[in-house]
């Protein structure tokens, strides 16, 4: 039941860098770009979403569920469970954000899947849904014989810590992306929003660091 020193350390800077993430998407997205809305004519507010649930659900929620076995000292079969509805729960919202990208193409007459920030988007949340129903059968329920699930975390773990950071990439495309078509409106180079847009960037990838530290301190020893 219990975690690693190293583990411990790395997991509580990953979950400090989280709030702190989740913070500066919030004031973008409702400071500067002036709030989230799932109808409005302001097409815009429906596009905030998208950051927003991608980063709280994919990124955010996607990698405290990873570090779940290293970070809480409690029983696996815990673990397991709490591992299982976080994935679910950060597959849900980042298929809502995806959704709501493309209400707001469509409603603004712009066409979909133009960019390698949107290909790559629908890619990770497919490999995130495979490894999810994978995990679900293998691990969970109905559940493969002990050999199966021996054979198979191997190859589980590092495909999850693949997937996550591919998620981490697109959302660094995404922001570019986003801050290259502001900038190229009335949003200043090295003004405030782009600044923080940047930072932003910059703590998610870190958080994804910490994800993917605390999850190589160690071995992961049973299914």
């Amino acid at each position: 039941m219990g975690i690693g020193v190293k583990a411990a350390i790395s997991s509580c800077i990953a979950h400090l860098l989280a709030v702190v993430a989740l913070i500066l998407v919030l004031v973008w997205n409702i400071r500067f770009r002036g709030g989230l809305a799932w109808e409005s004519h302001d097409k815009s507010l429906i596009f905030n979403l998208h950051p927003v649930l991608m980063l709280i659900g994919v990124i955010i929620i996607g990698g405290e569920a990873i570090m779940i076995y290293k970070s809480l000292p409690i029983k696996k079969p815990h673990k397991k469970l709490i591992h299982l509805i976080f994935h679910l729960s950060a597959i849900i919202l980042g298929v809502i954000g995806i959704y709501a990208t493309f209400k707001y193409h469509n409603e603004s007459s712009i066409p979909n899947m133009y960019s390698l920030h949107s290909w790559l988007g629908i890619g990770v949340i497919s490999l995130y849904a495979i490894q999810w129903i994978f995990g679900f059968l293998v691990f969970f329920f109905p559940g493969g014989s002990k050999g199966m699930r021996s054979k198979s975390l191997p190859w589980h773990v590092p495909y999850g810590i693949f997937v996550f950071a591919l998620a981490l990439v697109t959302a660094s495309l995404g922001y570019l992306e986003k801050l290259t078509f502001l900038q190229m409106g009335d949003v200043s180079r090295f003004g405030s929003e782009a600044k923080l847009v940047n930072f932003t960037a910059i703590v998610t990838l870190l958080f994804g660091t910490f994800v993917i530290i605390t999850t190589v301190c160690g071995d992961y020893t049973s299914a």
